[in-house]
């Protein structure tokens, strides 16, 4: 590519004319001894504006034609700079002076134009260490590992009941409880739906869910409940947008303190309903789209950034943006020829949209990818192909680690172009949140311990990934790595 050739030429610019050509808005990055520069990359298109001109000199008319097309070779872009400037940046590449400040700016621009700049977090391997607490803890607890938190966090689970009438078990309650680490601070129980997730709020939590059904002829309302931060049920509300089938995917909080609701209806339409504090509706709005769901959704500017899944469609990663009312105003997805990407969390931060997500190897076959169920497909094709039935994690857990890469992409707000990204090796992209001191937060969940279970209906390789966090100031700059004490479970 063009740009590896620029390379070679800024490799011999002075570090001062770099350093005067750059921004004034842009911090000059010094980076952790455990950040070194990545190796994917995703190429843009870099339109080539030239402008031309008539001058009565016939040697200066022919030296700005060599300069242009010179330009136009190396893939610089000519906007922005005058017609002596081109000249003058011209002669001092091809005289291999590289002492006109302007022309650093030049190439600095063309390569970042062209290429997404990438860091590779390094992270060391698991340790004999980290394997052993591992087993301590799943046979001091009895069971299969689950999930460890640390600090306030907040669970929900379910209880059923015999029906006599239908024969088998519906649901009875479901319970949302808050933690301080192990310590339950309170719990709280619905008995009107069956919880499905949570979002909290500046003054407490909101659980969601669906009422219980157990055939097709029956209707499937989403409702959602507002619980303090004492414990105190505060409100309940049954969503009434004329479905028959509807989930809430995602309630966001906006600035005034109101609600944004994400639901699908009907498993066709996207919705945005707006709640007061009260939970009250104030605002309806619904959009076709298809067979594509509610994976997440942000708060970002005036209105919001949503991702929209489908399995079928092979799409895992398309961002819409999303107005106040709940109109698609823009879209755009990520992909790569080598990798397809899983987004996990996304936030708004310093005003960019910062994606976190993981990469799997595209199939080498022509099967397409369907989410979670083929991300390991190498992996598991080679046991099936070799009659391995057993393995041992320590020669499993390498061959999954190397299927993932964690990734957390830093995105321009307008067009939604990937400006860096971050990688972690051996990972996958968890939780994005906001520190107390305004720090951003990236969870990444590093793969630990894996075992091979083909007979389990539900998956296929299981294991369990401790948690990195790590935080980044408000311009981006990566500030610090936190093995945490959190352990969350590995499914596929």
């Amino acid at each position: 590519m063009k740009n590896k050739r620029l390379l070679n030429i800024i490799g011999e610019i002075d570090d001062r004319h770099i350093a005067e050509a750059a921004p004034a808005t842009r911090k000059s990055r010094s980076k952790p001894i455990w950040v070194k520069w990545g190796t994917m990359a995703a190429c843009m298109v870099l339109l080539i504006s030239a402008c031309f001109g008539t001058f009565a000199v016939v040697a200066e008319a022919a030296e700005y034609k060599a300069a242009v097309q010179f330009f136009n070779d190396y893939g610089m872009s000519t906007d922005g700079l005058t017609r002596g400037e081109i000249k003058a940046v011209y002669r001092d590449i091809t005289t291999k002076s590289f002492t006109y400040s302007k022309t650093a700016e030049v190439i600095r621009d063309s390569i970042s134009a062209d290429n997404v700049g990438g860091y590779e977090i390094t992270q060391d391997d698991p340790t004999p260490e980290d394997i052993k607490n591992l087993w301590n803890y799943k046979n001091y607890t009895g069971g299969f590992i689950g999930s460890t938190q640390t600090g306030v966090h907040y669970k929900y689970r379910s209880e059923y009941k015999e029906d006599e009438t239908l024969g088998f078990e519906i649901h009875d309650k479901s319970y949302l409880e808050k933690y301080d680490g192990d310590e339950l601070l309170w719990s709280v129980s619905v008995s009107d739906f069956w919880i499905e997730d949570y979002s909290v709020v500046s003054d407490g939590v909101i659980a969601y869910g669906r009422t219980d059904t157990w055939s097709s002829n029956q209707k499937s309302h989403a409702w959602m409940a507002k619980i303090d931060l004492d414990g105190n049920l505060v409100w309940k509300k049954m969503l009434s947008n004329g479905f028959d089938r509807e989930y809430i995917a995602a309630v966001v909080e906006n600035n005034d303190g109101s609600y944004a609701v994400f639901s699908r209806g009907d498993l066709k339409y996207f919705c945005l309903s707006q709640y007061a504090v009260d939970g009250k509706e104030t605002h309806f709005h619904k959009t076709e789209v298809g067979n594509y769901g509610i994976w997440n959704a942000a708060r970002f500017e005036d209105g919001y950034i949503v991702q929209l899944g489908s399995y079928l469609e092979n799409e895992y990663a398309k961002i819409v943006k999303v107005d106040h009312e709940g109109n698609i105003t823009n879209s755009f997805s990520y992909s790569d020829e080598d990798f397809y990407y899983s987004i996990t969390d996304m936030i708004e931060f310093n005003g960019n949209i910062y994606l976190s997500a993981y990469a799997v190897p595209q199939l080498s076959n022509e099967e397409p990818n369907a989410g979670s169920r083929y991300e390991l497909a190498n992996v598991v094709k080679y046991l099936f192909d070799n009659n391995i039935w057993e393995i041992a994690s320590e020669e499993l857990t390498p061959m999954v680690r190397d299927n993932y890469t964690a990734v957390l992409l830093v995105c321009e707000p307008k067009t939604g172009k990937p400006q860096e990204f971050f990688s972690v090796k051996g990972s996958l992209g968890g939780k994005l949140s906001v520190s107390d001191t305004g720090n951003l937060l990236w969870d990444v969940e590093s793969i630990t311990s894996t075992f091979f279970s083909p007979a389990t209906s539900s998956f296929t390789i299981g294991g369990t990934s401790y948690v990195f966090r790590y935080a980044f100031d408000t311009s981006g700059l990566l500030m610090s790595q936190e093995k945490t004490e959190e352990v969350v479970n590995f499914r596929r």
